[in-house]
């Protein structure tokens, strides 16, 4: 049986090639040409949670959710909210003084190269 996700990716490949409104039919055949086979309650909930959206419109809204998710990182947390508040040159700071430590450790390369 076929994961949620290609599932997803088939139908989505269907939009993207003109159909604004896949059928169960139009899932399938894209499954099976790669030698998929579709589970057909995933693909019924699929279809139903779908019907009549606008699929840019869930996909923005997927993204909206997806980046009120902590991604880790307490450095990613804290400088995006500066950012949106206008504060972008720490962190532009922040970035050069990355980079120019990333120069310092490469110079120290101990008189040799792993390609001498």
């Amino acid at each position: 049986m076929v994961s949620t996700m290609k599932m997803i990716a088939a139908y989505l490949l269907a939009v993207l090639g003109g159909n604004t409104s896949p059928t169960a039919d139009d899932v399938k055949n894209i499954l099976e040409s790669v030698g998929a086979e579709a589970d057909e309650e995933k693909l019924d909930f699929l279809l139903t949670e779908l019907k009549g959206k606008d699929i840019t419109e869930v996909i923005a809204a997927g993204r909206e959710k997806f980046a009120s998710v902590p991604s880790g990182g307490g450095a990613i947390a804290v400088g995006a909210p500066a950012a949106a508040a206008g504060g972008a040159a720490p962190a532009e700071e922040a970035k050069k003084e990355e980079k120019v430590e990333e120069k310092e450790e490469s110079d120290d390369d101990m008189g040799f190269s792993l390609f001498d």
